[in-house]
Formats: C-alpha cells, sequence, structure tokens
C-alpha cells in the first residue's frame, strides 16, 4: 500500500496557523470561508434582467469580461458573458433562495445554489503571484491581470477560480471540493521555498 502520510502532512499545514518554510515571509495563506455562493444566468442585453439583479442583489453585475464587482461582503465574478457567481462571506448577504430564483425566472434568467461547490484561500503578499504561477498559466503581471480581475483557469491539474482582490496582491483562489486537499498540498509545495504564514480563516470579500 503506498504511504499517503507525507502528502497528507504538507496539506495539513494550511490547518495550523504558524510559519513554514524559510524564515523570510514571501507569502500569507489563509482559508476563506464562503457562507453562500450562487450561480446568476441571464442576458445582460436584456435591461429587465440586469435591473432585477441589481435590486435583488445590491450589486452591479460586471459585463466585462474576466471582472468581478463588490458590494459589503457580496462579490460577483464574471464566469461566462451570460453567467456569473455570486459570492457571500456573509450569510446575511444572499438569502430568499426561491423568492429571488423565481424573480430571476421570470426575466428569463436562472439562478443556482452551488454554496457547497468549492472551497477558497487567499494568498497575500509579494510572492503569491509566484506560487500562483508555478501552477497557473495566467499571466499575473500587474498589467495583465489588475485588482478586479478574475479568471477561470488550472493550478496544476485542477479547474480554479482566481480574484485578484487588490494590488498587495492579494489573491483568492476557488476550487472544487473534491480537488481540496490536492490543491492545499500543491500551495504549500510552491510557497515553501519563500517561507509562508498561516492565518486564521476569514470570510470572503
Amino acid at each position: 500500500m503506498v504511504d499517503i502520510r507525507p502528502h497528507e502532512a504538507i496539506a495539513a499545514m494550511l490547518r495550523e496557523v504558524c510559519h513554514h518554510g524559510v524564515s523570510a515571509t514571501g507569502l500569507t495563506i489563509a482559508e476563506v470561508t464562503i457562507e453562500a455562493s450562487w450561480n446568476l444566468q441571464g442576458d445582460p442585453a436584456r435591461p429587465d434582467f440586469v435591473e432585477e439583479a441589481r435590486r435583488l442583489f445590491h450589486i452591479a453585475l460586471p459585463t466585462k469580461a474576466n471582472r468581478s464587482a463588490r458590494s459589503g461582503t457580496l462579490t460577483a465574478l464574471w464566469l461566462g458573458p451570460r453567467s456569473w457567481l455570486l459570492v457571500a462571506g456573509n450569510a446575511s448577504s444572499l438569502t430568499g433562495f426561491t423568492d429571488k430564483r423565481d424573480a430571476i425566472s421570470r426575466q428569463r434568467g436562472a439562478l443556482f445554489d452551488v454554496s457547497a461547490s468549492r472551497v477558497a484561500w487567499a494568498l497575500a503578499g509579494p510572492r503569491a503571484a509566484e506560487v500562483l504561477a508555478k501552477g497557473c498559466p495566467l499571466d499575473f503581471h500587474p498589467r495583465s491581470f489588475a485588482a478586479g480581475a478574475c479568471a477561470q483557469s488550472v493550478y496544476g491539474h485542477f479547474n480554479v477560480l482566481l480574484e485578484k482582490c487588490d494590488e498587495l496582491p492579494t489573491f483568492v483562489l476557488m476550487v472544487a471540493r473534491s480537488f481540496a486537499r490536492d490543491v492545499e498540498r500543491a500551495l504549500c509545495t510552491g510557497a515553501f521555498q519563500y517561507g509562508f504564514d498561516v492565518r486564521a480563516p476569514r470570510p470572503y470579500g
């Protein structure tokens, strides 16, 4: 039988608030808690749909490709020309799913509750982009991936959704829950040479 304990030990690094790697601190990594996430779909060329989404969620949906928008603790991430991921770090930001789903349906849109589908981490600091670049083909230079950008890509062999929150820089990486342990291990392995602090979990947004 293959001994997987070393791999488990690496992944477990992100569950203990402490320093890992070389003595320097090139970045911090923290789990980001998601209270709710809904996939909103509809036609942004329909003013009634756009206005209803704004009324229901109190946020202007980003219509430019690979951009995000934030209002309080709610974030809207562009997934495609007719699709957005609404992510709440606070449960009060996304409530009343059934009523809102029905309201969106009346505007020829759709709403899906995908709250259990993803886990997320925040990577912040001068080496954060380099750690991501080890496993992701995106160009993380500030000119190409500025604050407010988001994109679907891969990290290693796993599909991920990335958002750049600020120019510190701080990135949030989301992955399907079933692949969380593998991505944890890859992040720790990539960050070890720079030194990293694991911070306590914080809400999304």
